[in-house]
């Protein structure tokens, strides 16, 4: 049996793995979706003090306080940047990294080092009246969707699930100063269909940081490829279990 901690990205939710957890429990294995502060259930939580190093805090409490170990560390877009945070803090307790289409940073490298297109959804943000709230991005029409969900029921179900980024977690950076989270090994999945304008991806260097060669698998489908591939995504998560 397996640990699964999958961790929901920008303006989402827990609710976002809806699809993913039951598959991952009928196959036998222990699975934790939690909302981050300020999203999902914890919503009423958010303010302009919430950062990354809040949502790093949730998924390290959650570890702890469970007493999770060997744990498969799963991170959607933004979570890349809470993941490897969390790891950063104990990378005793995490068996295996994965960014799913995620945002890999480097040391101190924040959302908008990573993908620089955020920068402007920052700055209209903090010009706005609240000064912190940066919505979610709006939908487009096919094949981009609303984060790649084009089936109408989809995109309305996501889209009473979304709720506002605070400006402090895209511009707070990632602490990767213990050298003991190279040693853990890492899969990056990447969504390879429709991607908008402006989002980029960085290339995956062929080594890991732990000297093995890089994993990447690919859906052929958009950003939210939990909802809208789930069985193929287990499948894929399943591999690691």
């Amino acid at each position: 049996m397996a640990t699964f901690l999958l961790v929901h990205g920008a303006w989402h939710s827990g609710r976002s793995w809806e699809r993913v957890v039951p598959l991952l429990e009928t196959a036998g294995h222990r699975v934790f979706a939690p909302s981050l502060t300020g999203h999902g259930d914890k919503v009423h939580l958010a303010g302009p003090e919430v950062g990354l190093d809040t949502h790093v805090d949730d998924v390290v409490r959650l570890i702890t306080e469970e007493n999770l170990d060997d744990v498969v560390l799963v991170g959607h877009s933004y979570a890349g940047l809470v993941i490897s945070s969390a790891a950063n803090r104990v990378p005793e307790r995490v068996a295996h990294l994965v960014y799913l289409d995620a945002m890999v940073p480097e040391d101190g490298e924040s959302a908008i080092d990573v993908q620089p297109i955020t920068r402007r959804l920052v700055e209209f943000a903090e010009r706005s009246e609240s000064g912190w709230r940066v919505p979610p991005l709006p939908e487009q029409p096919a094949p981009f969707g609303l984060f790649g969900v084009t089936d109408p029921a989809d995109v309305a179900w996501l889209r009473g699930t979304l709720s506002d980024q605070p400006v402090r977690c895209l511009r707070q950076p990632v602490r990767l100063d213990n050298p003991a989270v190279d040693a853990i090994p890492r899969t990056h999945i990447h969504n390879v269909g429709a991607t908008p304008a402006g989002i980029t991806r960085r290339p995956v260097p062929p080594v890991q940081p732990n000297g093995t060669a890089a994993q990447v698998w690919e859906l052929p489908t958009g950003h939210d490829c939990m909802i809208t591939m789930p069985a193929e995504l287990t499948g894929l998560l399943l591999k690691l279990a």
